[in-house]
Parts: structure tokens; sequence; C-alpha cells
């Protein structure tokens, strides 16, 4: 399938490869809407989707968490800070790990595995050690 290049999807990119965080649709609608005030938040949603689904940006689906989307779609995992929600790029050698053999797993076909790490950012641990002083 050819995806057609519109001038909302080019801007949507543009503004999550200038990012270096993992964004919200509301925050990129928030950021997207500077350039074209006219642009709706249903248009910014539906073109993650399709961008998404054509394999061009990453859905991050973290833990029942609104959704994040990623501009890098090289393999790598994420880590999750549980008191600010911040989201982080993760890179964990699987090489060693063990696994139990997928392809036999109910009659799946495996197409993916994603790992889920979460645990306190730099900054919220500063924040809580300096509360409980």
């Amino acid at each position: 399938m050819q995806l057609r290049m519109t001038n909302q999807r080019e801007m949507i990119l543009r503004e999550l490869n200038k990012s270096k965080e993992h964004l919200t649709a509301d925050q990129l609608y928030e950021r997207v809407r500077k350039s074209m005030p006219r642009i709706s938040l249903a248009t910014v949603y539906r073109n993650l989707e399709i961008l998404s689904e054509a394999g061009i940006i990453r859905k991050l689906e973290i833990s029942g968490r609104q959704k994040r989307f990623d501009s890098d779609v090289e393999e790598h995992d994420h880590i999750y800070c549980i008191c600010c929600h911040r989201i982080e790029n993760l890179l964990i050698d699987k090489s060693g790990m063990k696994v139990p053999r997928l392809d036999t797993v109910k009659g799946y076909t495996i197409t993916g595995c994603r790992l889920e790490v979460s645990g306190l950012c730099p900054r919220c641990q500063q924040k809580t050690a300096r509360t409980k002083k």
C-alpha cells in the first residue's frame, strides 16, 4: 500500500521527529496546531493511527495509559516512570535471554515481543528522597 503523504501527516511527523519525547496525540495536536490552526484533534488521532499502521512511526501502549508515539521504528524497548509517566528508550541485549519456544504457543504465529520496564526516573527519585527527609 502506497501511503500518500499529506501536509497534515508531514506536519505531524515533523513535530514527532523534532521532539525527543514520546508524545501523546494531545501533545502532538497542541504542537501541530501552532502551524495548522484549523487541524482537529480527530485528524491528528486518525493520522497517527495511519502512520503507525504503515510502520512509519511506533505506537506505544504502556500499562493502559494514554497511547504515546515514537518516531524511532528501530527495535528497542522503553522504560516508564510510574510517578511522572515519562517514557524513555531502553536498549536491552536480549541475545542471552531464555525465552520459551514461542512458535508453538497455542497455535499463534508470533509477530513481536514487548518487554515492559517500569520504575522511578532520576528526577522522581530525587523528589521522593527530598520528601522523606
